[in-house]
């Protein structure tokens, strides 16, 4: 019994071994891209979406996307921890858009050998935080060595903040 145990152990070790074998021999720290095309292998979508802070850009699932002050034209600056916290919005093809000016949407190529998602020659992010679309709890962050804004459909950046919720006589907590 004790050699078969020893026979199923050592295979599923070499079945390991052959698996981790099997990769490129390189090694990344880096997160799973998290990209508005990751869930179809295609293009990003975007349009644009009314909130609190006026019509703002919005991928295809609805997730606020941002512009990075610090970024040089369409040359992203943000890669690492940055990119964990404010995830680049990625495409492998013709980002789409559905009521915007198209001539606006491009894309640019990331030293992660990526292809980000610009709109009028600003790369995009999505904000980590956000926890459900239409969230723009990243609006005004300076973090990274920039400051992050909402990005209005005429490619500007949306400075200022939402309003804040006002109490109501519903027992407030906001929801939560």
């Amino acid at each position: 019994m004790n050699r078969v145990a020893i026979i199923a152990a050592t295979a599923t070790a070499v079945a390991a071994l052959a698996a981790g074998c099997g990769s490129s021999g390189t090694s990344s720290s880096s997160p799973p891209s998290s990209s508005s095309a990751s869930a179809t292998g295609g293009s990003a979508a975007l349009r644009a979406h009314s909130s609190p802070l006026g019509q703002i850009l919005v991928d295809g699932s609805g997730r606020t996307l941002y512009l990075f002050q610090a970024d040089s034209g369409t040359t992203s600056h943000c890669y690492g921890t940055c990119a964990a916290a404010w995830p680049p919005d990625t495409t492998t093809g013709r980002p789409s858009t559905h009521g915007l000016n198209a001539s606006k949407v491009g894309t640019a190529p990331r030293n992660d050998h990526t292809t980000q998602v610009t709109y009028n020659g600003h790369p995009l992010y999505r904000f980590a935080q956000d926890t459900k679309p239409g969230d723009t709890t990243g609006q005004g962050s300076t973090a990274f060595g920039g400051a992050w804004y909402v990005v209005s459909p005429s490619g500007t950046p949306i400075t200022g903040t939402a309003p804040s919720p006002s109490p109501s006589n519903s027992g407030g907590g906001y929801g939560y």
